[in-house]
């Protein structure tokens, strides 16, 4: 077997590989989108707890940082 193909096969392997995950990352979105559904139909504001799960992420630092520059722009726009 020719080097070429050798190169060749891995490629189409790891091709592959990255499409069956493109596949499963997309059925994940489909379940959170899901959730965030049913908690819509349950009275929940999806906007505010993808605001939630955003933030949750963030180190507490950053997340400080963030809350007293937007309540420092809201001050000067007069809107405190």
């Amino acid at each position: 077997m020719s080097e070429g193909n050798v190169a060749a096969d891995q490629l189409l392997l790891y091709i592959e590989r990255i499409e069956r995950l493109e596949e499963e990352k997309k059925g994940i979105g489909d379940d959170i989108k899901d959730v965030y559904l049913e908690a819509k139909s349950t009275g929940y504001d999806a906007k505010i707890m993808r605001q939630i799960v955003r933030l949750r992420k963030m180190p507490a630092h950053d997340r400080q940082e963030m809350e007293a520059v937007l309540q420092t722009y809201l001050s000067a726009l007069g809107m405190d």
